[in-house]
């Protein structure tokens, strides 16, 4: 009769402290508290999934109870060792708080821990997932939490800590457990795959280690996964996981960055006909993204920070390609649209929807697109480009589109004194007669009486600024502390917001979107109504109303005068 197979991180779940992977800082200070007996009468163990707070939870809750410790590890021989593996001893209890939140639960729980154990010598109740217990059910177990029996201890287990209240922090000893490391972990499964006779390649287990991120539980369920072939190697991980080469998810980012629409969307069905996930294809994605943003700010502690997915020639290449901005509003659009997945009807299409976005560049008039666009335009300028419009266009019109055009390299080698022209020698001009010497009255009757009295003309006085042109920035710096934070950063910005008086009333224009919904509110209206009546001495009427495009258009042009480098065809100078 075949044996029933058992998982692989049930199988190889650590039976003692020394056999935990990659938290020795807290191994080590429970081995302790074990060998003196200064132990505490609730632990709370943080960390995230697959780290080993369940397994340490475990480990404890043997130790206080084995009848022949060994450095402070249970012995795993003793009947109190055995009985508490195979789950006879009914004082150690393992709670889920996930299917057990409710008050009644911890209450029949408080009602029954207060009996002393009858095999053992500590009763231990092990609550996993914690922070899913109700208030009420918080509050229950709160009193037998602050004054325990001698004989009780209680071992709590969460992976959200913000939502475990302060009253039960503060009764707890607590220990937090890392992030284990790739190496660490690719070395553990290397060693698991020896033992369980799998051809793990050492490239294949690297990038299991990278997926499970930090997690053992989460590696080991991987190589699992993949135990169905006899070697496995990079292409096996792939193809088991469902995930996108780094072949072609390099591919679809060079469409994106030649703004190939079609071809992009042509790999991504590609993709999609052989299984991949959309949620998984915009993953990869965002983490090739990640490794060419990490080399370009951080080019010498590159190789500590990236996720080794990816060649070194690769992602220098790209990195060339790409700004800092641009990668910034790259990334921000591809993990909105990992968020929209989730509710998304049909996955597939928001995916390509993405794509299309990204390919399309920095269109929109977010601050990031507008980031990337400026960060676009100074790259071309620091290598060399000058900056051409099209004909100076009316403010009704669209913006001009900015084309680059490159400078021609000067001329290598030896240079050619330049060619000036010899001029011809001028006729020497006569010396001028002596005149005779006029006497004042003689001069004044032959000059006309206006060359006699003329003065130099005086400078014009600086035109002297209309009431209406500093309206708006008196208006603006009254307001400034009536408004939230999250409305004053608008108001430095003329072209998501501007006033100005039209008629008989205010005129307040914003950014049609998010801007005009956050500006759309009466007690907006009513504090610029009130700055207004500060400015101007008299109560006026506040009319909000969606800034028109010609506006924002005009705004950008105007910016972009302001650049000496910047210069408009068939504009004077």
């Amino acid at each position: 009769m075949s044996r029933t197979y058992q998982a692989l991180y049930r199988k190889w779940r650590p039976q003692t402290f020394d056999e935990v992977v990659g938290q020795e800082h807290i191994t080590e200070t429970l081995k302790n508290q074990v060998k003196t007996g200064r132990l505490s009468h609730a632990y709370l163990f943080i960390g995230t999934r697959g780290t080993g707070k369940t397994t340490c939870a475990r480990i404890l809750a043997r130790a206080v109870n084995c009848e022949h410790p060994v450095d402070g590890n249970p012995c795993g021989q003793c009947p109190s060792c055995r009985g508490i593996l195979d789950g006879s001893i009914l004082d150690v209890v393992e709670l889920d708080a996930a299917s057990n939140n409710g008050v009644d639960n911890v209450r029949a729980l408080r009602d029954e821990a207060v009996f002393s154990p009858t095999v053992v010598k500590k009763r231990v109740y092990i609550i996993d997932e914690v922070h899913m217990l109700s208030m009420a059910a918080f509050n229950a177990l709160l009193k037998i939490l602050e004054e325990p029996p001698a004989h009780l201890m209680f071992i709590l287990a969460t992976t959200e800590l913000h939502k475990v209240p302060a009253t039960i922090l503060s009764r707890c000893q607590r220990h937090s457990f890392r992030r284990i490391g790739s190496e660490r972990i690719a070395a553990y499964l290397e060693k698991i795959a020896a033992a369980e006779g799998f051809g793990l390649q050492h490239e294949a287990a690297g990038l299991i280690a990278r997926l499970a991120e930090g997690g053992v539980r989460d590696a080991l369920s991987l190589l699992d996964q993949c135990s169905g072939r006899e070697t496995i190697d990079v292409n096996a991980v792939y193809t088991a996981m469902g995930l996108a080469g780094k072949r072609r998810i390099a591919e679809l980012l060079d469409c994106v960055l030649h703004r190939d629409t079609t071809r992009a969307l042509q790999t991504f069905s590609a993709l999609w006909m052989d299984g991949k996930d959309p949620a998984a294809l915009l993953g990869e994605l965002g983490g090739l993204l990640r490794d060419v943003l990490m080399l370009k700010v951080a080019p010498r502690a590159a190789p500590e920070l990236l996720s080794g997915g990816y060649d070194d020639a690769t992602l220098q290449a790209l990195c060339a390609r790409m700004t800092t901005e641009e990668l910034l509003y790259a990334m921000s659009t591809l993990q909105s649209a990992q968020e929209s997945l989730r509710t998304a009807g049909n996955p597939r299409t928001a995916a390509e929807l993405c794509l299309v976005t990204l390919c399309a560049g920095a269109q929109e008039d977010s601050t990031a697109a507008l980031r990337a666009r400026l960060s676009r335009v100074e790259e071309a300028l620091k290598n060399g480009a000058a900056i051409q419009t099209a004909e100076a266009q009316p403010v009704s019109s669209p913006a001009p589109s900015l084309h680059l055009v490159e400078t021609p390299p000067e001329p290598q080698g030896e240079e050619e004194p330049p060619f000036i022209p010899e001029e011809e020698p001028r006729p020497a001009s006569p010396e001028p007669e002596p005149e005779d010497e006029l006497d004042a009255e003689q001069f004044r009757e032959e000059q006309p009486e206006d060359a006699l009295y003329e003065r130099a003309p005086e400078p014009a006085p600086p035109p002297a600024p209309a009431p209406e042109e500093a309206l708006w920035p008196a208006v603006k710096k009254a307001v400034f502390s009536r408004l939230g934070r999250d409305i004053r950063s608008y108001l430095d910005d003329e072209t998501k917001v501007f006033g100005r008086r039209d008629g008989e009333v205010f005129r307040l224009e914003v950014q049609p979107g998010f801007a005009y919904g956050r500006f759309n509110k009466p007690e907006v209206v009513e504090a610029f109504t009130a700055a207004l009546e500060s400015v101007t001495g008299r109560t006026e009427r506040v009319l909000l109303s969606e800034m028109r495009e010609e506006k924002r258009q005009t705004r950008s042009i105007d910016e972009l005068r302001g650049f000496p480098e910047v210069r408009f065809i068939n504009e004077k100078t």
